[in-house]
């Protein structure tokens, strides 16, 4: 079912109205969490610039035992791995995953240690370094309007400038380092308080079905990406 409402004034001066994320803001399960996220900023610094977008669609994603129902969908459906690691650590790191080879993906870790949950960052506004993120679209031979600078987390995570597997496991609470670069997430003092709410986009199975309406954005913002459904969904 998809729930929505105008983007209206208040969720606008909500970009401003922001404060530094708290792990334990972050301590729920992650389809409670991610809704928490809209609204807020991700900023990162690299050593070609910093860059920060306000966080337009997310969805959520549990680790293997996390809720009343189990996630195909989730990386971490069947346990830690190698690859998952970084999703059953600490809240507020980012897991930077590679989708399809090419692009890099993050998330943001939710929940105690040990429970697997994620929210992936699915779409934004790029609200400071706009030139920055087009010159790193550019250098991958793609050029966007402004609108398409992160819209899709591939494009994010192309404009934030986290790759896989260096910047992995970055520290987007306390700011600490991680190959060259740092990441701070901040959240709106004020919950938005319309929201919207559907299937995952592109996921195979039941995962992506309204069985899962563990995506969320901002009803009506221009940067929220395109449903579509994945492989027999």
């Amino acid at each position: 079912m998809v729930t929505s409402g105008p983007f209206g004034a208040a969720g606008r001066a909500g970009r401003s109205a922001s404060r530094p994320a708290r792990r334990d803001d972050l301590a729920g399960l992650a389809v409670e969490v991610a809704p928490r996220l809209l609204g807020g900023l991700l900023e990162t610094a690299l050593p070609d610039g910093m860059v920060s977008v306000r966080i337009t669609e997310v969805e959520a994603y549990h680790g293997r035992g996390s809720g009343d129902v189990p996630d195909p969908g989730s990386h971490a459906r069947m346990g830690p791995t190698m690859r998952n690691a970084t999703m059953w650590g600490e809240a507020g790191h980012l897991y930077v995953y590679l989708s399809h080879g090419i692009h890099s993906c993050v998330n943001v870790v939710c929940g105690p240690v040990g429970r697997g949950d994620g929210i992936l960052l699915r779409a934004g506004e790029i609200v400071d370094g706009a030139d920055v993120a087009r010159r790193r679209r550019e250098a991958r031979g793609v050029a966007r309007t402004d609108r398409d600078l992160a819209r899709g987390p591939g494009r994010l995570g192309d404009a934030v400038g986290l790759r896989h597997p260096v910047h992995d496991g970055i520290d987007a609470i306390d700011g600490a380092p991680r190959a060259g670069a740092t990441a701070r997430l901040s959240l709106l003092d004020v919950p938005l308080a319309e929201i919207s709410t559907g299937p995952r986009v592109g996921v195979a199975g039941i995962a992506g079905t309204s069985a899962y309406p563990w995506r969320f954005w901002i009803p009506g913002d221009p940067t929220v990406s395109p449903f579509r459904p994945g492989r027999g969904a």
